[in-house]
């Protein structure tokens, strides 16, 4: 039997059945998992003295889902027909969960009482298992949150959850649980519908004991398998119930763009589930999900945002033989939004914090923005007032460097200015103690030229956060010539500790995600000078599923930076430097002082409250050459997609960038890159090295030789291979 479920009978008759991966922080349904589970319940249902049964888990958290890596290997490891098997496996579960709902074996059989009881993290089939059971128990704990999350990941709740949710809340109701991928705290999720009962966690198994040995034959009878069932609110050709799915249907595709497929998937399964009973909905619910699994664009999200992303924060890339550390301490110079940032991720962790400044009130300042974000916890409900005066307990101010010597970390999160940080290095470094590590938050900066100050360089690396740190999760960790393991490990077990996901990439002026970040607004600002209408291109950017546009993104990050960037590599590259044709409009946009969101003013308006409004009309005014006026939208998105695309492949072929895995990752997360297609590798995969030449070849033919295929591109489409079955590339 398999161990990730146990089996016990208390004195009342009672089976629990707890979940416990115990090669696992978290319980995820597995092959082997879900047999066994279905070997426990048939068990406890068939058993006559049982007389009823409670799920629950053995770990904090619930569950965390499927193990997407079952149902990959499902695919792979079913020969000619893995839709087949696939489709098989869902049914599975389906009749699963549905002996769970019917509290019953077969039609002989008298129906069972079966409660769910839930803590911590309940997502994907750990909520779908809760929904088959009579009566929900969710922990009252303010970590606590339960909800169907998979069309985050290219999915969509595909083990009962669109065809019990929509017979729950209504099809009005049911959008917002299904479409948005929201985990909702216990007091929401209970409003909702989503459980039944919120109860302390110490209580959690009792209460579900109570009302296990009080429901009577009407609890177990959910509505859908009572005589004369409708849905609440209406049906789809209920009048109500239509205008739902017009309203669903604008939603998903103007979110969309229709490039996830998982989303029409939804929809369909919720609309055709909808006209008929309700087993015969959950095969028409099995055959969607089947056909989404299927497809290159879930397999590449899954396999991004799931396997690689799950790879890189167990620590993939951790140096071999390095020792564990245990980090308690940790120093922040610069208490600016960045700096701040890093403190406040830093205390929810349980680390202890020094956060230093110039002066005292810079600090105090540093301090009171910790504060604010902890405040706008408590208002969410996800901190108490009592935890946030314990965590803000946490952070020490000094203007004095002297005190970075309890630390075992000390990251530097100035301004982006080489002689301000190396002068501040020659004061650091005397300071600390015998084995901490020195990092910069650095975003463009090479760290080799940043660590020429150092007497001992080894223990030095980037650890650059993207803003704003407290929403952001990716960490790029920037290794020098010089940086050794145990720095690396340092920084690796730092990631862990404070929940980021990073990637690795050796040094070079603008790392990776930068090095891509740069080319993507440059194209938005060369198009604009070309003429090209700047609504065009900031709606191409999102028809190719680009978070925003390169216009609203520079907006966000300023235009003072952005000219401070270009002055940086001038004078670093030299001769070597090559105009981008972006610098005029940038200082055209400073001299009128359209510097971004932060001013007011910008590519766009905004109101008094920093709200963008629409794109500024003075952008046809600008100094402007106007020469591609007339070009097509494919073109326009051929060029956003591929600018960025092709440089994290010369990344790659460079050797700054180390994985493929992380490319994806790091694109994702860091800008959002090409999301539905699982990042900028598993993109060009999609398309096809062969089409992928063809098209940047006349791309860079009319508009440069930036979008020259490199090599390793080239080298693909001559052998037919992908990025992701290929090694040898890399070396």
């Amino acid at each position: 039997m398999c161990s990730d479920f146990t089996k016990e009978v208390d004195k009342d008759n009672i089976a629990v059945i707890t979940w416990n991966c115990l090669d696992k922080s978290m319980n995820t349904m597995t092959e082997d998992g879900l047999r066994g589970f279905q070997k426990l319940v048939t068990e406890a249902l068939s058993e006559e003295k049982i007389k009823g049964i409670i799920i629950t888990s053995g770990k904090v958290d619930f569950s965390g889902g499927m193990d997407l890596s079952t149902l990959e290997a499902l695919k792979r490891n079913s020969g000619s027909d893995p839709a087949s098997k696939i489709f098989q496996y869902i049914m599975e579960a389906h009749g699963l969960l549905r002996k769970i709902e019917l509290g019953k074996i077969d039609d002989t059989s008298k129906s069972k009482p079966v409660a769910f009881a839930g803590s911590g993290i309940c997502a994907g089939i750990g909520t779908e298992i809760g929904l088959a059971c009579h009566r929900r128990f969710f922990s009252s704990s303010i970590n606590s949150k339960i909800g169907l999350p998979e069309i985050l990941v290219g999915l969509f709740p595909g083990l009962g959850g669109t065809t019990r949710i929509p017979r729950m809340m209504g099809l009005m109701g049911a959008s917002s649980v299904l479409l948005e991928g929201k985990l909702f705290a216990g007091n929401k999720a209970k409003s909702i519908g989503l459980v039944d009962e919120i109860v302390s966690e110490d209580e959690l198994i009792q209460k579900a004991k109570n009302w296990v040995l009080s429901a009577s034959p009407q609890d177990l009878v959910k509505p859908w398998d009572q005589k004369g069932f409708k849905f609440p609110g209406g049906a789809p050709y209920h009048p109500s119930g239509f205008m739902s799915f017009v309203g669903a249907s604008a939603l998903v595709n103007g979110k969309t763009k229709g490039l996830y497929f998982s989303a029409k998937a939804l929809l369909s399964s919720v609309y055709e589930g909808s006209l008929v009973d309700f087993d015969t909905a959950l095969r028409i619910e099995a055959r969607w999900f089947t056909k989404v699994l299927m497809t290159d664009t879930c397999t590449n999200m899954a396999r991004t945002l799931f396997l690689n992303k799950s790879a890189l924060e167990k620590g993939h890339q951790r140096p071999i033989g390095a020792e564990k550390t245990n980090l308690k301490h940790v120093s922040v110079i610069g208490s600016g939004m960045m700096g701040s940032g890093i403190a406040y991720a830093s205390i929810l962790q349980g680390l202890e914090v020094l956060l230093i400044d110039q002066n005292i009130k810079a600090a105090e300042d540093g301090k009171a923005k910790i504060e604010m974000l902890l405040s706008e916890s408590v208002k969410r409900k996800k901190l108490s007032e009592e935890e946030k005066i314990r965590l803000l307990k946490k952070v020490k101010t000094d203007a004095s460097l002297e005190n970075i010597s309890s630390s075992d970390l000390v990251i530097e999160a100035v301004f982006e200015d080489l002689n301000l940080k190396h002068n501040l290095y020659k004061k650091i470094e005397p300071h600390l103690k015998e084995g901490a590590i020195l990092a910069s938050n650095t975003s463009t900066l090479p760290i080799t030229k940043l660590s020429e100050v150092l007497a001992d360089s080894t223990r030095f690396l980037g650890i650059h956060f993207f803003s704003p740190v407290d929403k952001m999760n990716l960490v790029e960790l920037i290794k020098s010539e010089r940086t050794n393991d145990n720095a690396l490990a340092v920084a690796l077990d730092y990631t862990s500790l404070i929940k980021k996901t990073p990637i690795v990439v050796n040094d070079s002026r603008g790392f990776y995600a930068n090095r891509c970040i740069i080319p993507y607004i440059n194209e938005g600002l060369r198009m604009l000078n070309e003429g090209i209408e700047p609504a065009l291109i900031e709606n191409a950017a999102k028809q190719i599923g680009m978070p925003v546009g390169p216009l609203q993104l520079l907006d966000e990050l300023s235009v003072s930076l952005a000219l401070n960037v270009a002055k940086e590599t001038k004078e670093a590259l030299g001769t070597k430097y090559e105009e981008t044709g972006t610098e005029s409009i940038l200082l055209e946009m400073s001299q009128k002082n359209r510097l971004g969101r932060k001013e007011l003013a910008g590519f766009y308006e905004y109101d008094d409250k920093g709200r963008r409004l629409k794109l500024w009309e003075g952008l046809r005014n600008l100094n402007i050459e106007k020469t591609s006026a007339d070009i097509s939208t494919v073109t326009v998105k051929n060029r956003l997609a591929y600018v960025q695309a092709l440089e994290a492949a010369r990344a790659l072929e460079e050797n700054i960038l180390l994985s493929v895995e992380e490319g994806d990752v790091g694109g994702i997360l860091g800008w959002g890159c090409l999301i539905w297609a699982g990042g900028p590798f598993s993109w060009l995969d999609y398309i096809g090295h062969e089409n992928v030449v063809v098209e940047c070849q006349d791309l860079s033919d009319q508009y440069g030789t930036r979008f020259t295929p490199p090599k390793i591109i080239k080298a693909l489409a001559n052998s037919g291979r992908m990025f992701y079955n290929q090694k040898e590339f890399r070396e």
